[in-house]
This record gives structure tokens, C-alpha cells and sequence, in this order.
């Protein structure tokens, strides 16, 4: 087998040597990246997304930017708050690129200086409050993260757009403690509703009986007043009569009293009072009284029998 002619071979490395200059003087940067263009080491420019030429062997590609917003997590780390509670405490941090000659050149490690300087502010942070500051104050924590790491990031051509501190956990035992507080809180707040309502409820109570109580007494005072207008009429009327006239009176409630007293089925014993006798003449001379004559000449009324000659026996 003969050897080739060195002509051949000398092609044949030309067209090697000519494709592989072809293949380092070509590039294509895909959608949301920018790559740096370095030139003997120095940079030169950036290399935008689509078909890119450079200069081969003279050029060479430097850093591969991501220019898309990028979720960078915050791993879990032990905080401090100010009253010496421990808390456990992680998040997540959204940035961009916004200069990518400054974040390729500017930092050595865009990742790792964003996320060490997101934990120390962290506990910056959260040390300057109390647990239960910390625990209710989630937004302002958030906020105040923003604010010093857009601030912090700006030379390296990076814009923070959002802080999220995803958890803040307390240690069980201080978990423990809190659930007991939070339960006594409750029960205190418990004691305090029923107590009011009992409250509500005797002064409801006291209100009932005084308006009770006052309309009883209203009652009373009218029918003191209905009594002391019949006392008034009845005095009126027997004005006439004289003394005479008020003994009927007397005696005729006190026989009506007594009827009532004998018309009961369930008696079987009826007490005469000792002053009887006097009453019966009472009312024999009222009678007397009303049997005299009238202003016309005719008699009164005659008055009612007596039978058995004793009105106070049960017959």
C-alpha cells in the first residue's frame, strides 16, 4: 500500500484546520442568556441571544449569563430575636441580571454572594425583634430584606424584585409554652364573656323587679285612691243620716262577712264575736232609722226578716 502524497495530507489538515476555525468563530446564544466575549483574557463584549461571530482563536467565550428572573433559595438557618428566642428561619430571593458585564466581572460568585448576603440580613433583621414581632411581622421583615439587598446588589448590576421568608418556627418547648398561653388567654377571654353576661343578666334581673315593684305600687296607690273616693262618697251620702246611717253601713258589711263565712259547705263551726249583741242593736235602731217617714210621709223600705229572731245563728 502506497503512502498518500503529502500534498493530500497538507489538504487534508487545511480542511480540518478551516472547519474547526469555522466552528470557534460561530455561536449561538440561546434565548434568556448573554454570554462575554473575552479577549486574551480581557472583555471585550457581549454576545446577545441568536447567531454570534467572533474572532477564532483570538476571542473565547468568558462567562454564561442567565438574564430570566431567578429564584434563588435561602437555606435554613438558627436566629436570635432580641428577647433570646431561638427561631428557625429560611426564604427565597427573586433577582435578575440587569448589567450582565457587572455580574460577570463585578462578583466572583453572583449566587453565593446573593445568598450569604440574604442570611446575614436575615438575622440583622430578626435580631432587632421580639418573638412575637417576628412572628405577626412577616411583611415587615420582608420589606425591610428588599430595601437592604436591592441596595447591597446594585453594584453588581443585579435587581432584587422580591423577598419571601418563607418560615419562622419556633423550638417545641417554646411552641409548647405558647399553645398554654394562647389556651389560658382564651379561657380568660371565656371567664370574661361569661361574667359580663352574668352581669347583663342580674341587672336585667334588678331592672324587672324595680319596674315590678313600681307598677305594684302604682296598683296600691290607685287602690288607696278608689278606697279613700269611696270613703269620700260613702261619708257624703250618709252625711244626712248622721251617725246612725254609717252604723247600718257598718253592720251590713259585717253581716254580708259572716254570711260568707256560714254559706261555706266545708265550715262546721262559726265563731260569734262578744260585741254581737251590741252590733244587733245597732242595727235594730239603724232599722228603726229607715222605717221613720220620709220627706213624702211614707215609710222607708221595711228591712229584711229576721229569722229565728238571731241573724249571727247558722241555719
Amino acid at each position: 500500500m502506497s503512502e498518500l502524497p503529502l500534498a493530500t495530507i497538507v489538504l487534508v489538515a487545511l480542511v480540518i484546520l478551516a472547519v474547526v476555525t469555522v466552528a470557534q468563530g460561530i455561536r449561538t446564544v440561546p434565548q434568556g442568556e448573554v454570554w462575554s466575549v473575552e479577549r486574551f483574557g480581557a472583555f471585550t463584549r457581549l454576545l446577545q441571544p441568536g447567531l454570534n461571530l467572533i474572532i477564532p482563536y483570538v476571542d473565547r467565550i468568558g462567562r454564561r449569563l442567565n438574564v430570566q428572573e431567578v429564584v434563588l433559595d435561602i437555606p435554613e438557618q438558627a436566629v436570635i430575636t432580641r428577647d433570646n428566642a431561638t427561631v428557625a428561619t429560611d426564604g427565597i430571593v427573586y433577582y435578575r441580571v440587569m448589567d450582565p458585564a457587572k455580574a460577570a466581572y463585578a462578583v466572583q460568585d453572583l449566587s453565593l454572594a446573593l445568598t450569604s448576603l440574604a442570611m446575614t440580613n436575615i438575622r440583622s433583621v430578626v435580631g432587632e425583634l421580639d418573638l412575637d414581632a417576628t412572628l405577626s411581622g412577616r411583611d415587615r421583615i420582608n420589606t425591610t430584606l428588599l430595601t437592604v439587598l436591592d441596595g447591597a446588589t446594585e453594584p453588581w448590576g443585579v435587581k432584587v424584585s422580591r423577598v419571601e421568608i418563607r418560615k419562622i418556627e419556633p423550638p417545641d418547648n417554646l411552641i409548647r409554652a405558647m399553645n398554654l398561653q394562647m389556651t389560658a388567654e382564651r379561657e380568660r377571654r371565656a371567664a370574661v364573656a361569661r361574667a359580663e353576661g352574668e352581669k347583663q343578666a342580674l341587672v336585667l334581673a334588678a331592672e324587672g323587679r324595680r319596674d315590678a315593684a313600681m307598677r305594684d305600687a302604682e296598683a296600691r296607690e290607685r287602690l288607696a285612691q278608689a278606697e279613700a273616693n269611696a270613703t269620700r262618697m260613702v261619708a257624703e251620702a250618709a252625711s244626712g243620716s248622721g251617725g246612725d246611717a254609717l252604723r247600718y253601713f257598718v253592720a251590713e258589711k259585717y253581716v254580708r262577712a259572716f254570711e260568707a263565712i256560714a254559706a261555706n259547705p266545708t265550715s262546721r263551726l262559726v265563731i260569734v264575736p262578744m260585741e254581737s249583741s251590741a252590733l244587733a242593736g245597732g242595727i235594730v235602731q239603724a232599722m228603726e232609722l229607715l222605717r221613720a217617714p220620709g220627706p213624702g210621709g211614707a215609710p222607708d223600705a221595711a228591712p229584711p226578716p229576721v229569722v229565728g229572731g238571731n241573724p249571727w245563728t247558722r241555719g
